[in-house]
């Protein structure tokens, strides 16, 4: 399943961790599983299982509790 396309990347800027992917989610994206920030939605990365031509996320950890 595709969620969207990577729009950007928070990070903290004292350690310059990433913290979150910024998604333009797909239309058929269900948005109320996921946290939103206004029309994108928050992909936690450490969600992140491989990247190489697509990032590959855990689902289970993406969504919001």
């Amino acid at each position: 399943m595709v969620l969207g396309h990577l729009e950007d990347m928070v990070f903290e800027v004292q350690t310059g961790k990433l913290v979150d992917m910024l998604v333009k989610p797909a239309r058929e994206l269900n948005r109320s599983r996921y946290r939103e920030d206004g029309r994108f939605v928050l992909i936690p990365f450490a969600s992140v299982v491989a990247i190489k031509d697509y990032i590959v996320i855990d689902e289970s950890r993406a969504m919001k509790t």
